[in-house]
């Protein structure tokens, strides 16, 4: 990769490898510093942000010396602010701290498409829109024209918009085949709406901006996932299986067997509620003290020996905040391991008609007390093999750390530190690749540290901003940044307002599942109203025969998961990743790859049983179900009953044997 920084009249140009990425001069600057006022209010990790801009200026004249560009609002002026470029870096250098916003605009072309933004779950092409870059709760319904946004906004903030994402990351990547990423903390936005530029936006003045570029989208994929860290390997037991969700005591137990007997696969049994109850007018919620419940769950050691000799793992929950009416709490703050206020003392988050500590995180001793004391001590050596770590999104943006920084800049970074605590006590179990934590909030190297994201929290429907689809957009914009592996609770979590699941929704939504790295239920926020895998004969009976065609895909499953953590890519990859010179392949987001040889494209429309889909080219494509070939850089409309998702296979796909034989292994339903 070649970055050419080269004087031009009265301003430069920055070229990657012979792409003009930037080009200034006094009548089109490429840089503009400015100082703004924020108003940033939380409510249950829902933001209301806005800004009051004092001014901006553009940076107009510029002095290249060597590697050295200094800009200044004017000649004659002094630098305002030094570029260094080096080696794929911009090193930005202000003059003073008078200045705490910074913009940048990077040449755009006309038909360029962009990805990444972090785990992005309406659009996948960002071009066109603009994109804050802040971890928050995504919003229900996601959609500001739908009635169900508006009463979501008007009971808590909590509607949400197409941009709200738990994991968001300042990195785009380019059809031009090259990335950049920002290296910051702060508050970002990533604005493509502009025809002729990308501008890029901090309220901080960022320490580097990095670029990298490829001649392949595959080769480009491999450099970030090493910029941002690798994956272990999935764990051999995921793949048996299914992960069921069940919060319901001890009767969690018996309605497993009752699964099971219906020919379920089932590799782990999920019970979020081993920790216990706690009852509140919002109805039940987990006791956040991070130990096991055997009031709820009598001889819960013992059974998970059990069920281990069963080839079933138990997997639990945790997250960084620890109830005041818990045990953990008084030892956390004790030790003085918990985020402060401005008058010194411990610092409490209202989580609903109770109150939490927060865990600093910046403390090194609180970071490893959490790893060994609560997840070590009180979850592995307990027996449990995973668990969703939730919350990361959550750090308060008005508390006082140990590290002395401001709680707005280390918001964004927490996430990673999160998904670090909890890789630091596998790691000393020496349990890495084989305990499988799975995180929604994510941010700039979560990658190094959490072997798998769960697209968070959907509504339980097929609407298009907040359902069955999003998460196929939240699985590709965060696979190109090198995570991996993705999955979805499936039937979706948030029912609100007289929404639920119906049949037609769980069984569409676990033939994606499927085909997919991790299958795993969630019985959802309101699980007594909403239908269940178990509480009909249709849903579970097709179930089961999608757990077993996922197990029976096990050996590629397994072959993928090597070639991610060889070169991280991603299980399930946008078309164009394997087709660059179909220019359709880049518009595409509601079907994807899943490796190299299988082309999946969900039914994620109510009432439909056929499905049109774009098959890529110059390639032939052997429908999964009937085994009729059809060519290449065309659009068909197949056939899509339920228990026949459309999915094909390469017709010359080494793995071409496996795939015939999983035809017999769904009928349509009914």
């Amino acid at each position: 990769m070649t970055l050419m920084l080269a004087a031009a009249d009265r301003g430069f140009t920055l070229s990657l490898n012979g792409m003009i990425l930037i080009d200034q001069s006094p009548d089109h600057p490429a840089f503009y510093v400015g100082r703004g006022r924020e108003r940033m209010d939380m409510y249950r990790g829902n933001f209301e942000i806005e800004d009051y801009l004092e001014e901006r200026v553009p940076l107009t004249h510029a002095v290249v010396d060597g590697n050295h560009v200094h800009l200044s609002f004017a000649e004659g002026q002094p630098p305002a602010m030094t570029l260094i470029v080096d080696k794929g870096v911009i090193q930005c250098m202000a003059a003073g701290s008078h200045f705490n916003r910074f913009w940048m605009r990077v040449r755009a072309e006309a038909g360029e498409h962009v990805y990444g933004g972090g785990e992005q779950m309406s659009y996948f092409d960002m071009r066109g829109r603009r994109f804050p870059l802040w971890t928050s709760e995504p919003g229900v319904g996601r959609d500001k024209t739908t009635e169900i946004t508006l009463r979501a906004d008007l009971m808590g903030k909590a509607g949400g918009d197409y941009y709200h994402t738990n994991y968001p990351q300042p990195t785009y990547l380019s059809s031009r085949r090259y990335a950049l990423h920002v290296d910051t903390t702060a508050y970002s936005v990533f604005d493509f709406r502009n025809e002729a530029f990308h501008e890029i936006e901090v309220w901080a003045i960022p320490r580097i901006i990095e670029l990298f570029a490829k001649t392949t989208f595959v080769q480009l994929v491999d450099q970030l996932s090493r910029r941002f860290g690798r994956q272990p390997q999935l764990p051999d037991w995921v793949l048996d299986g299914a992960i069921i969700g069940l919060k319901d005591g001890e009767n969690s137990l018996s309605r497993l067997d009752a699964i099971l007997a219906a020919g379920v696969k089932v590799c782990g049994l999920w019970c979020e509620d081993w920790v216990g109850l706690r009852h509140t007018s919002f109805g039940a919620r987990l006791f956040w003290d991070w130990r096991a419940d055997e009031t709820r769950y009598p001889n819960l050691k013992g059974r998970i020996v059990e069920l281990r000799k069963k080839g079933i793992r138990f997997l639990g929950y945790v997250n960084p905040y620890l109830c005041v009416d818990g045990s953990l709490f008084h030892e956390a703050a004790m030790k003085g391991f918990l985020a402060l206020t401005d008058m010194g003392g411990v610092a409490l988050v209202d989580f609903g008609e109770f109150q939490c500590g927060v865990v600093d995180f910046t403390n090194p001793q609180a970071k490893d007390w959490f790893a060994e004391r609560v997840i070590g001590q009180n979850m592995l050596d307990y027996g449990l093999s995973g668990w969703m770590a939730d919350f990361g999104e959550y750090l308060p943006i008005d508390v006082h750390l140990r590290n002395g920084a401001d709680a707005k800049l280390m918001h964004n970074a927490w996430p990673t530190i999160w998904a670090e605590v909890n890789a630091r006590a596998v790691e000393r179990r020496h349990m890495t690749g084989e305990a499988l934590f799975f995180m929604r909030a994510g941010f700039t190297g979560v990658q190094a540290h959490c072997p798998l994201l769960w697209a968070g929290d959907q509504s339980v429907d097929f609407s298009r901003h907040d359902g069955l689809v999003t998460v196929i957009c939240g699985a590709l914009s965060s696979g190109l940044l090198g995570n991996a592996y993705h999955h979805s609770d499936i039937g979706g979590y948030t029912s609100l307002f007289g929404n639920v699941r119906t049949a037609e929704l769980i069984m569409r939504w676990t033939e994606m599942a499927a085909f997919t790295a991790v299958m795993r239920t969630h019985e959802g926020n309101r699980p007594r109203d909403n239908l269940q895998i178990d509480q009909d004969e249709a849903v579970l009976h097709h179930f089961a025969r999608m757990t077993d065609l996922h197990v029976r895909l096990k050996p590629y499953l397994k072959a993928l998961s090597r070639e991610a953590r060889d070169t991280g890519l991603p299980l399930q990859r946008p078309l164009f990743l394997h087709y660059e010179a179909d220019d359709q392949a880049y518009t595409i987001q509601d079907a994807y790859l899943l490796g190299p040889d299988l082309l999946v494209a969900p039914v994620w429309k109510a009432g439909e049983s056929e499905r049109q889909l774009y098959l890529p080219g110059p390639e032939r494509w052997v429908h999964l179900w009937s085994g009729i070939e059809y060519a290449g850089g065309e659009e068909i409309t197949i056939a899509a009953p339920i228990g026949q998702p459309p999915v094909f296979y390469r017709a010359q796909s080494s793995w071409a044997a496996l795939f015939k034989g999983l035809a017999g292994n769904a009928r349509p339903a009914g």
